[in-house]
């Protein structure tokens, strides 16, 4: 995982629409960045259902809201369908841009090895430093977390 005060590696991934979203084309927002596991399964869409109900607070916030899978293009789409959806989710199909911010790794399921994703959170500031982060997400309550964390960065 990449340590507070870091500058966040450089990414440009497509979004649900085919759409390529880069780090550098979003300097001067302040940016959550979610990685979650996969698109439709219990705890990544209520992550997802609650960032989405949560984006006018803070679109007032002057942030974007960015979540990253190794899901499609199409498998994003058809969840932001589904769930009406109205946040920003990014394709990593190549695990690239989760390698560099250490979220892909081993992990263990009864008993079974496999690299997968781990939930976790970045606020990245406007100079494009990361000034917050969460490991190992535990989806209840992270979200209202992420929002005064989030405040209380822009009030300093």
């Amino acid at each position: 995982m990449l340590e507070l005060g870091t500058q966040a590696p450089e990414f440009c991934l497509p979004n649900q629409d085919d759409i390529e979203i880069c780090l550098r084309d979003l300097r001067g927002k302040w940016i959550v960045l979610y990685f979650y596991p996969k698109d439709s399964t219990p705890g990544c869409t209520t992550e997802a259902c609650e960032f989405s109900f949560a984006a006018p607070d803070f679109s007032d916030l002057d942030a974007i809201i960015l979540g990253v899978s190794a899901d499609s293009t199409k498998k994003h789409r058809s969840f932001i369908e589904k769930q009406s959806l109205t946040i920003t989710l990014l394709s990593d199909e190549e695990t690239t841009m989760m390698q560099k911010y250490g979220v892909w790794q081993m992990k263990k399921n009864y008993g079974k090895e496999y690299m997968g994703i781990v939930r976790s959170t970045y606020i990245i500031n406007p100079e494009g430093i990361i000034k917050a982060l969460w490991k190992s997400v535990k989806v209840k309550g992270h979200v209202e977390a992420v929002q005064a964390e989030l405040q209380k960065l822009k009030n300093q």
